[in-house]
């Protein structure tokens, strides 16, 4: 796999997940909501550790910067 995510984009996923997960254990979401939106973050923290997203590649997108 080829690293197509960049150091900003990773950061906003964490921050992302991790609103999310505050907002489970806090009781603001919940029921079925709150379970796809626990899976979402789960998935943003795992491509953020490996800096790959299975869309960027379907779509051809890609937010790391390009070395010289």
């Amino acid at each position: 796999m080829k690293k197509n995510m960049g150091g900003a984009d990773r950061i906003i996923r964490l921050i992302i997940a991790a609103v999310i997960a505050f907002l489970y254990y806090n009781q603001t979401i919940s029921g079925t909501l709150g379970l796809v939106l626990l899976i979402f973050a789960g998935v943003f923290l795992l491509t953020s550790f490996i800096s790959f997203c299975p869309l960027y590649a379907l779509f051809g997108f890609n937010s790391c910067p390009t070395k010289k």
